[in-house]
């Protein structure tokens, strides 16, 4: 079975998931401004808030463009009953046993948080990627609406001028609650970072967002897999509403990424301009992942182009299997 990750590498498309971050900040930045987008809904630094979950009141403040969270108040909500300052001293002890937490603990900070008497004291606070991280170790059957309740507030109001990773962070987050894979989500994150390169180069070489978008889109698809946008939507028995990428196999995650990749390179190469050149671009750089695909096809004995899905299974709407085989 061909290891996705080392494939990935081999073809250099493996950057860290915080250098991809960065560079879909950078992108973003760019595009607000050249809209001049107006920054007039900020939420200023230091602002407090009360946000109930439940029966409890849980502390936050906005802090360097996110919303952190009082770790104190989270676990208070997740285990009633306990001692809140003592569970998380105990919880704190038992995560310092396991690998991986001194990495989390670096993400936990200490600011002002006003108590019962107004009175404003350091308190262990945490951004929402963090308190998704803690919750995984409190045994609560409260844990898993506390997630859901989790994504709705933990980006509210965050505008992307203000903090222009904050689409990305919330694409990662509804992936781990919808269970996906670390592996599946760094490879996703990837794609939409090349998504995001690559449209900035069709929006400044007179590309118009929309029908030329998703011809061009389609362009690269029919290179790299042999068929269309829908096509592969059929073979995975998706309807209209389903995100085509949000079911794709790490293989096709990969293909779709070398795909978008090698045509904003040679965009970038060759200068097009217009919807007619940058339709030859996405000829060449679909043509370049579909020669690197049919190559591994030909190791493997196996298609990349898959009908598997997150979907339930009657959730379908066609036979994928007997789709993949005409």
């Amino acid at each position: 079975m061909t290891n996705s990750k080392d494939y990935e590498k081999r073809l250099g498309l493996d950057i860290p998931v915080d250098k991809a971050i960065e560079r879909f900040a950078a992108v973003t930045r760019e595009e607000l401004e050249e809209t001049g987008e107006s920054e007039g809904a900020l939420i200023p630094e230091g602002e407090l808030a009360l946000v109930a979950f439940r029966d409890h009141d849980i502390r936050k403040v906005f802090h360097n463009g996110e919303w952190w969270f009082s770790v104190i108040d989270v676990i208070a909500a997740l285990a009633p009953g306990n001692r809140p300052r003592k569970y998380w001293s105990d919880l704190k002890t038992q995560l310092s046993e396991k690998e991986g937490f001194s990495e989390l603990s670096d993400f936990i900070g200490q600011l002002p948080l006003p108590g019962i008497d107004g009175k404003k004291y350091p308190t262990d606070v945490a951004t929402t990627e963090t308190i998704f991280r803690i919750i995984q170790s409190v045994p609560s059957p409260r844990a898993e609406p506390f997630k859901r309740w989790l994504a709705k507030v933990g980006y509210e109001r965050i505008l992307e001028i203000q903090n222009p990773e904050i689409a990305i962070k919330r694409a990662i987050f509804e992936y781990q609650l919808k269970g996906r894979t670390d592996d599946w989500i760094e490879k996703r994150i990837r794609t939409i970072v090349a998504r995001k390169e690559l449209t900035s180069e069709w929006r400044k070489r007179g590309v118009r967002e929309g029908q030329e978008y998703a011809i061009l889109t389609n362009i690269i698809s029919e290179q790299t897999f042999g068929r269309g946008v829908e096509g592969h939507r059929r073979i995975k028995g998706l309807a209209k509403q389903h995100n085509l990428r949000d079911h794709m196999t790490d293989l096709e995650l990969i293909f779709t990424m070398l795909g978008e990749k090698s045509t904003t390179e040679i965009a970038q190469a060759r200068d097009p301009r217009g919807f007619y050149q940058n339709s030859k671009t996405a000829e060449s750089g679909g043509r370049i992942a579909g020669t690197a695909r049919r190559q591994l096809e030909q190791e493997t004995g196996r298609r990349v182009v898959s009908p598997q899905n997150f979907l339930g299974k009657e959730s379908r709407t066609a036979d994928p299997l007997k789709l993949t085989q005409k």
